[in-house]
């Protein structure tokens, strides 16, 4: 399953250096209104401000590497509703908190795979469905910190899976120069767990079932008692 893209998150120029074209507040002198600021570097914000911050609605543009981000700001953050394309070509179209993907969207990965759901600070976090480009087949569940965990269904083109996935751990160090500073737990992955019950579309028919091929994108499934099948 595809998760790159959102790793690079571009960030916008302080607002204090650079170019600014039209409304300043007289008295303060503070950007204030509709303005254009364009940065040594070649970025460029086209939006409202607010006490010399970005506020409202807004279009920033990065050169390099090229981006660009069109909706709400907050603070200089983005913040409410807008959507964001990166630069590998991955974009997000939904509800931002103090600059991260959070609340309800859709992001488009790379290779044109679809999660629609819910987020937390720029992780997939609560229910979503995820959409695999080349097979059109999908997953709907509740995920955790960006991956699955607990109930879900995959959906094929002939038969659902009804099933359960659980995370995949690793201990590792807290800093990894400084042994001393102990351990902590980190999430790597979820796998599918046996047994899970197959529903054929055409017949009806379902069956419990021990044994499952590998899913689109998502590894081999493991018994209950953590064997691969």
């Amino acid at each position: 399953m595809s998760d790159t893209g959102s790793n690079a998150d571009p960030q916008e120029q302080p607002p204090s250096i650079g170019v600014h074209l039209r409304r300043r507040t007289a008295a303060t002198g503070e950007r204030h209104g509709r303005g254009r600021m364009t940065w040594p570097n070649g970025d460029v914000y086209d939006g409202n401000y607010t006490g010399g911050k970005r506020q409202g609605q807004g279009m920033y543009t990065w050169k390099k590497p090229k981006s660009r981000y069109v909706g709400e700001y907050h603070d200089n953050m983005r913040h409410g509703q807008g959507a964001m394309v990166y630069p590998d070509g991955s974009r997000y179209k939904g509800q931002w908190q103090n600059g991260r993907r959070h609340g309800k969207g859709v992001y488009v990965y790379p290779n044109a795979d679809v999660y629609e759901g819910e987020w937390v600070e720029d992780m997939k976090q609560g229910e979503g469905v995820y959409t695999f480009v080349t097979t059109g087949s999908k997953i709907k569940g509740i995920w955790d910190k960006n991956f699955l965990q607990g109930p879900a269904t995959i959906l094929h083109a002939d038969h659902s899976v009804s099933c359960t996935y659980e995370h995949v751990k690793e201990t590792v160090p807290v800093n990894p120069e400084d042994e001393t500073q102990g351990t902590k737990e980190v999430i790597k992955g979820s796998v599918l767990k046996l047994p899970s019950t197959l529903h054929f579309n055409s017949s009806g028919f379902e069956v419990k079932s021990h044994w499952i091929g590998e899913q689109v994108g998502l590894g081999p499934a493991v018994v209950a008692g953590g064997e691969e099948e």
